[in-house]
């Protein structure tokens, strides 16, 4: 294939995920592939080459739509309008500012979602849901995330005012004295960082989330780097602790995603987590560590797999966590085939929809 062609298609999936396209690598492999066998000067034929490859569902067809038209068409590029929401009437109800309402407004009762700030009415907003700027503003508020690491008390022990008698300095302490025993001096346990392992679910059903979901990973891995491993779960299992150790949040999602092959795929949760525990999980990476699964529990193999291998999992780990987005949504029940193989060994159920959740998703790794 002509280079020339390689360096436009390429130009157009960037346009596309400033759109709000996810285009993943395996996507734009794709895309490339049907090109290539296509006439290249026919408009329709690459219209349609891109729309069946680069689009992981309904949504993305009116942002591939504009984002096609203003590549190949000459427009300026921007990304499509978010549905409306109906909480975003709040502003009409009541004033954000101080002194903003009417005379006969200031005699009634302020109304607790109108006074309260945009950072506080974004923490509780769906991840899915939000517009491009709220997104922006999001990344910035995981930038500020520090998790705190679950602790474990390791053999190594230091000198303490409590804690049990060490008999060793106590005698080398007497014989400075003397020989005579004027205090007991103790020691006790180091506390040491408990090895969190995060498997984030990539497939199609989880792209809404996946950005935000491997921003908290990354979080996690600033935090503390050498106690914490991420892996992306779909039809295949990657690890992508290395590149999140990168400080900056953008460039270390940029270079998992050129890790990440089957980004925006299927899913075989049950394959995957086997294949964790037969080449990392059993070695020791999850013996004794906090997993956390981050997924919506949509198996394309069987159950029977998976819950054969989440119990293994639970039989290793101090605990396991299970992350889903969709349990932040009124009425939500984990009635999936997944779900329902995976949540008897599960520890904590929670959800991971919006920034609130997961500063509690955090707070319930810290306390595990």
């Amino acid at each position: 294939m002509r280079r020339d062609v390689v360096d436009t298609v390429l130009g157009f999936a960037r346009t596309l995920r400033h759109a709000g396209v996810t285009a993943s690598p395996d996507r734009v492999e794709a895309m490339l592939a049907a090109v290539g066998a296509l006439d290249v000067l026919d408009a329709t034929a690459v219209y349609w080459a891109g729309r069946l490859t680069l689009c992981a569902g309904p949504d993305d067809l009116e942002r591939y739509d504009a984002a096609f038209a203003a590549y190949f068409g000459g427009e300026a590029p921007r990304a499509a309008r978010p549905a409306a929401q109906p909480d975003r009437q709040l502003a009409t109800s009541a004033a954000l500012e101080a002194g903003a309402g009417t005379t006969e407004d200031a005699d009634q009762p302020p109304d607790v979602a109108g006074i309260a700030s945009a950072d506080e009415v974004l923490r509780h907003r769906d991840v899915a849901e939000m517009s491009l700027a709220e997104r922006d503003h999001l990344r910035r508020l995981f930038a500020l995330l520090v998790p705190t690491a679950p602790m474990r008390p390791s053999r190594r022990r230091r000198p303490s005012a409590h804690g049990a008698v060490h008999a060793s300095r106590t005698v080398r302490n007497a014989l400075h004295d003397g020989g005579e025993v004027t205090r007991l001096l103790h020691r006790r346990a180091r506390p040491r960082p408990r090895r969190v392992v995060l498997l984030v679910d990539v497939s199609g059903s989880m792209s809404p989330y996946s950005d935000a979901l491997l921003r908290f990973a990354h979080a996690a891995v600033r935090a503390h780097p050498y106690a914490t491993e991420v892996f992306t779960v779909g039809t295949r299992l990657t690890r992508v602790t290395r590149e999140l150790r990168l400080r900056d949040p953008d460039k270390a999602l940029a270079a998992s995603g050129g890790a990440i092959p089957d980004w925006s795929g299927g899913t075989r949760l049950g394959e995957v987590l086997k294949a964790f525990l037969d080449r990392w999980g059993q070695r020791g990476m999850a013996r004794g560590a906090v997993v956390v699964v981050c997924s919506d529990g949509w198996e394309r193999g069987g159950t029977e797999v998976l819950a054969e291998q989440m119990a293994r999992l639970h039989r290793l780990a101090h605990a396991v966590v299970w992350v889903n987005p969709h349990k932040g949504r009124e009425g939500y029940e984990p009635l999936t085939g997944g779900m329902q193989a995976a949540l008897p060994s599960v520890d904590a159920f929670v959800a991971g929809h919006s920034m609130a959740a997961f500063e509690e998703l955090a707070g319930v790794i810290s306390g595990a």
